[in-house]
């Protein structure tokens, strides 16, 4: 006899179930054994410092190893820390670019890049700058007006904050190469001021996709 069985109600004697019990009772009885189970491993397994410690550390590592991995080898993070990118990237701001972008394409003109500042033999600056000259290509700066090759239409520059002023060139970028400029003309220290005037495709390091500080905002 397992449970003595009055009119709308029975009395549960954990541990045993009847053939024809019901649903209730079998739920009753579950219940009971797990909260057996849970008492049995609690006392079983009191708490430790040192497990309680060491997931915690193989929880940081495995996020330090996932960041390596994605600033390696998918993203780049880098800072600009002038205005020479303004208006579309403002001073100080920090963008994210991908890695990705260039592995099975070449970079296009007016796509916007982080890469090995030419000049710099350590290979340790990053510059961010917008692609303007393509390898073979002629550029040519006339009265502030980007010129390719023997275009007599000037290049649409919409991104500029303001007319360029001056006269640069011709600079005829070498095969595997491309000449930088940054959005800010009168004010960006960029390929028509460097020694080493032309990027290298295997220096060009990210696209550009978007800013994240102080504002997150896609770059175009």
């Amino acid at each position: 006899m397992t449970a003595t069985e009055e009119p709308g109600h029975f009395t549960f004697v954990p541990g045993f179930v009847r053939q024809n019990a019901g649903k209730e009772e079998i739920y009753m009885l579950e219940e009971e054994n797990s909260r057996k189970r849970s008492r049995k491993q609690q006392e079983e397994e009191p708490f430790s410092w040192k497990k309680e410690i060491i997931s915690w550390i193989q929880i940081i590592v495995a996020a330090v190893i996932i960041a390596l991995v994605l600033n390696n080898f998918i993203i780049a993070n880098s800072r600009v820390p002038t205005g020479s990118m303004e208006n579309t990237i403002m001073s100080k701001s920090r963008v994210i670019g991908s890695r990705l972008s260039y592995l099975t394409s070449d970079p296009e003109r007016g796509d916007v890049v982080i890469f090995h500042f030419p000049d710099d033999p350590t290979g340790k600056i990053y510059y961010v700058k917008r692609v303007i000259g393509l390898p073979g290509e002629t550029v040519n700066v006339v009265d502030g007006k980007v010129y390719i090759n023997d275009s007599d239409t000037p290049l649409d520059e919409p991104y500029l904050p303001e007319p360029m002023e001056g006269s640069y060139g011709p600079y005829t970028v070498p095969e595997g190469c491309y000449f930088m400029m940054g959005d800010n003309r009168n004010n960006s220290l960029d390929a028509r001021f460097w020694k080493n005037q032309f990027v290298e495709k295997d220096k060009i390091i990210a696209k550009v996709l978007f800013t994240y500080f102080p504002k997150i905002e896609k770059v175009e």
